[in-house]
C-alpha cells in the first residue's frame, strides 16, 4: 500500500449496503457513533432490494396492537422443534428479545416504517409452536420523491422479472388484484390507478416512484442513514481489512479515486451479502452442483462471497455444517428479447388450485403448495439422473388466470413467452412431455391419478392445502380447496425450474452481538458480521418466510447498538 493513500477516520466502517447493513449503520449512527458505508457496486440495496421484503418478527408491534398477543415461548417452541440439533438457544433467544425491539427503534425514531403480515402463517403448520399470523413485517409502500433525487437514483430497483413495466407489486392486497383484476371491479380500478400513476411516473422521472417490498425497505433505511449523517460510499469495493495489534480497525477501500484507508475506531461490519454468486464456494458446499455453475443465484452479481473472504483473512470461521448451506428458491430462466438470461423465482404460481411439479420420470414429488426452500430440497434430494430439474404443469385456462412464472395472466399475451421457448405448450398431455422431454407415460398416469382426487379438492399423496400457508398462498375464491383444481382442458403449458436461491446460510460464525469467532470461538475484536455473512441463525432451515432479512435487521441492530456501548433498550 502506497505511504500516500488517503486515510479517513471513522468510528463505524460498514462493508455493504442491504437490510443488515444499513439497519446496523443507522442504529449506530443513532447512537452517536460516527458511520461510512460502502458498497462496491454503484447503487446501493443489494439482495434486499431485489426481495420481497417480508421480515420473521414473532411478538412484534404491529401484531401486538391488532390484538395478536403471544409469549415469545411459543415461537421459540416452533424452532425448537423445526431447527432440532441446530437450535442454538443463545442465538435464538439474542433474536427473539431484540427483535420486536428492533421494530420499536426504527418506527419511533428512523424513516423506516411497518406494514403488518398478520395474516401470514409459518410455513409448516404441523409443526409445534407453529404461528398461524402475527409474525411477520414489511417496510411500508414509501413515495419515493421523499427520499430525494439525489439518493433515489442511488438506490437499486426492484428486481426486472418480478416488476411490471419496471412497477414493483406488493405481496398481499395489491397481489391479490393484479391477480382478480378480470373477476372483480374492484381489483380492476384498484390495478388501474396503480399502473396509471406508475406510467405517469416513468414519464416524468423514469422510474417507479411507488416503492413496496424490498426497494422501500432499502429506501426507507437509505433515507434514514441520510438523515443521520452516515456517509454513503457506492463504487467503493473493500478489499482488505487493516488490524492493529490483533484489533481489526479499518479497511482498504478502492473507490473511483483510487484506493483509500478507511480507520474505524470501534467496529467493522461485514455485510456484504454473502456468497450466491461466488461459483467456488457454491461448488464446494452446495450438493449436487459439481461445478459450481449448476445454480440460478437471484442476489445480484456482487454478492460473491467479498465479506467471507474479508471475515476469514483474519481468522473469521465459515460455518460449513449446516443443515444446508443455501436458502433454496425454484427459479426459471427467463430470456429476454435484448439476449439476456433473467431469473424468475417461482413464489405465487405453485400453490394455485389446477398446477402440479414434476420431474423428468413425469411423477409429482412434493406438496407443491408448500415453501419454496421445501419445494427445491424435495427436487435436490428426488431428481434422477445428473440433472436437478423439475417441470411446473398447468392447463391454458390457469395460465390465464394466474400467470405461470414469468408469463402474466390475462390480458397479457401468452404466445411471445412460447415462442421464446421460456412455454413448453402441448394440445395433449403427451405432447406437452414430448415437448419438455420428460416421460409421456409417467406424466400422464400422474396428472389422471391427481385429477381424480383434485375434483373432490383432495391430494391424498401430499396433503396438498392442509396448512394455513398452504391455504393462504392459493385462491380464497376456488373452493372447497384453495390450493387444488383438476388440470384437464389442453393446451397444456410447463416450465423448466430449476435449483435458485435467495441468499446462503453458511455465513461467518458469529457470537449473540454478531462478532465474529475465530477458530477458538472467541469474539476477534472490532469484527461483525451480519445478513447472509453471518451464519444463518435457523441453522440452515427455513421455517417461516422472511427468515433471512428479520434476523438480518436485527442483528444489524444488536450489532450496532454493542458498537455503541448500549444495553438498555430505548
Amino acid at each position: 500500500m502506497p505511504v500516500d493513500t488517503p486515510l479517513v477516520e471513522c468510528d463505524v466502517l460498514v462493508i455493504g449496503s442491504g437490510a443488515a447493513g444499513l439497519a446496523a449503520a443507522v442504529t449506530a449512527a443513532w447512537h452517536g457513533e460516527k458511520v461510512i458505508v460502502v458498497e462496491k457496486d454503484p447503487v446501493f440495496g443489494g439482495a434486499t432490494a431485489w426481495s420481497g421484503g417480508w421480515m420473521w418478527v414473532p411478538c412484534n408491534p404491529l401484531a401486538q396492537r391488532a390484538g395478536i398477543i403471544e409469549e415469545r415461548a411459543q415461537p421459540r417452541s416452533y424452532l425448537e422443534h423445526e431447527l432440532g440439533e441446530r437450535f442454538d438457544a443463545p442465538m435464538i433467544d439474542a433474536f427473539l428479545e431484540a427483535a420486536p425491539n428492533m421494530v420499536s427503534f426504527f418506527e419511533r425514531h428512523t424513516q423506516l416504517k411497518f406494514a403488518d403480515g398478520n395474516g401470514i402463517a409459518d410455513i409448516h403448520g404441523n409443526t409445534p409452536g407453529a404461528g398461524t399470523g402475527g409474525r411477520s413485517v414489511i417496510a411500508a409502500p414509501y413515495d419515493g420523491r421523499q427520499v430525494g433525487k439525489k439518493l433515489l437514483k442511488r438506490l437499486r430497483k426492484t428486481l426486472r422479472e418480478t416488476s411490471f413495466m419496471g412497477m414493483p407489486i406488493m405481496a398481499g392486497k395489491d397481489l391479490g388484484a393484479f391477480l382478480t383484476l378480470t373477476r372483480s371491479w374492484r381489483s380492476l380500478m384498484h390495478v388501474s390507478k396503480r399502473f396509471s400513476r406508475h406510467l405517469l411516473d416513468l414519464a416524468i422521472h423514469g422510474r417507479a416512484l411507488q416503492l413496496v417490498n424490498g426497494v422501500a425497505l432499502i429506501a426507507r433505511l437509505a433515507k434514514s442513514a441520510e438523515d443521520l449523517g452516515v456517509l454513503l460510499w457506492e463504487s467503493a469495493a473493500a478489499r482488505q481489512l487493516i488490524q492493529d495489534q490483533g484489533r481489526v480497525s479499518g479497511a482498504v477501500i478502492e473507490t473511483t479515486r483510487g484506493p483509500i484507508r478507511i480507520h474505524a475506531r470501534k467496529a467493522v461490519v461485514l455485510a456484504a451479502g454473502g456468497f450466491a454468486n461466488d461459483v467456488e464456494r457454491r461448488k464446494a458446499l452446495f450438493p449436487r452442483t459439481p461445478t459450481g455453475h449448476e445454480h440460478l443465484a437471484l442476489p445480484p452479481l456482487g454478492a460473491n462471497g467479498d465479506g467471507l473472504r474479508l471475515g476469514e483473512s483474519v481468522g473469521g470461521q465459515v460455518a460449513d455444517d449446516l443443515h444446508s448451506p443455501v436458502a433454496w428458491a425454484p427459479v426459471s430462466r427467463v430470456p429476454h428479447t435484448d439476449g439476456s438470461i433473467g431469473h424468475f423465482p417461482h413464489i405465487i404460481d405453485r400453490a394455485k388450485p389446477g398446477i402440479i411439479g414434476v420431474l423428468a420420470d413425469g411423477k409429482r414429488f412434493v406438496n407443491e403448495a408448500d415453501g419454496y426452500y421445501d419445494y427445491v430440497s424435495a427436487m435436490v434430494a428426488q431428481a434422477p439422473g445428473d440433472k436437478v430439474e423439475s417441470w411446473l404443469i398447468c392447463s391454458h385456462a390457469f395460465q390465464r388466470r394466474y400467470g405461470l412464472g414469468i408469463s402474466r395472466p390475462f390480458p397479457l399475451p401468452v404466445q411471445p413467452l412460447i415462442n421464446s421457448g421460456y412455454l413448453k405448450t402441448g394440445d395433449s398431455l403427451e405432447a406437452l412431455a414430448r415437448a419438455c422431454g420428460i416421460d409421456a407415460q409417467g406424466l400422464v398416469a400422474t396428472v389422471a391419478e391427481y385429477n381424480l382426487h383434485a375434483r373432490n379438492g383432495e391430494d391424498p399423496q401430499f396433503g396438498r392445502g392442509s396448512t394455513p400457508y398452504n391455504r393462504k398462498q392459493g385462491d380464497a375464491l376456488h373452493g372447497p380447496n384453495p390450493c387444488v383444481a383438476p388440470i384437464e382442458q389442453g393446451p397444456f403449458y410447463a416450465v423448466k425450474v430449476e435449483p435458485g436461491c435467495f441468499g446462503t446460510f453458511a455465513g461467518l460464525r458469529t457470537n449473540a452481538h454478531a462478532q465474529v469467532l475465530d477458530e477458538q470461538r472467541q469474539a476477534i475484536a472490532g469484527l461483525y458480521a451480519v445478513g447472509t455473512d453471518m451464519a444463518s441463525i435457523m441453522g440452515g432451515h427455513y421455517p417461516a418466510g422472511g427468515i433471512n432479512l428479520g434476523p438480518a435487521a436485527t442483528f444489524g441492530y444488536i450489532a450496532g447498538r454493542h458498537i455503541a456501548g448500549v444495553t438498555d433498550y430505548e
